[in-house]
């Protein structure tokens, strides 16, 4: 009994740890991607931005690292609550489709709501056209693979 609470337990982190570097790496390449105007070091400096302000933009390869790691937290959290929460949230909406839109855009609620306003990334104006396109993109980079994956550990793998 122990042994299988155990092996479940790791097989959950397991597919936390892939479901992160999936996710974390879909949200990176589509910000790089969207941003070409700007290196991709400069994204991930960006990103650090919001812990060290505008010395990020000086830092050098140190900052874009920060970044990255910060990149990644972020994608870590977002995915260890989603893929914990999944069997909550599937039942209230039975599709893994729609259960996947919903987490791209609660993310994205909950990103330019709650975690930049408290960062140090100076506020920018409302725009509409840019807010679908950022859902649009954490819908498919997030919440879809969360929603699929977890489905499946949760629901087929499981007997």
């Amino acid at each position: 009994m122990a042994l299988e609470i155990s092996q479940k337990r790791n097989s959950k982190l397991i597919y936390i740890i892939g479901l992160t570097l999936l996710t974390g790496t879909l949200d990176a390449v589509a910000a790089i991607l969207t941003n070409l105007k700007v290196s991709a070091a400069t994204v991930f400096q960006y990103i650090a931005s919001g812990v060290f302000g505008k010395a990020a933009f000086a830092g050098g390869t140190t900052m874009e690292l920060y970044g990255m790691g910060l990149h990644y937290l972020i994608a870590l959290l977002f995915t260890t609550a989603l893929f914990l929460l999944h069997p909550m949230f599937y039942s209230w909406f039975r599709f893994k489709f729609l259960t996947g839109i919903i987490y791209g855009v609660a993310i994205f609620f909950i990103m330019n709501r709650l975690v930049v306003p408290f960062s140090q990334i100076p506020p920018k104006p409302f725009d509409g056209v840019a807010a679908i396109k950022a859902s649009g993109i954490l819908i498919i980079c997030f919440g879809l693979p969360i929603s699929y994956i977890a489905t499946g550990y949760y629901f087929y793998k499981r007997k």
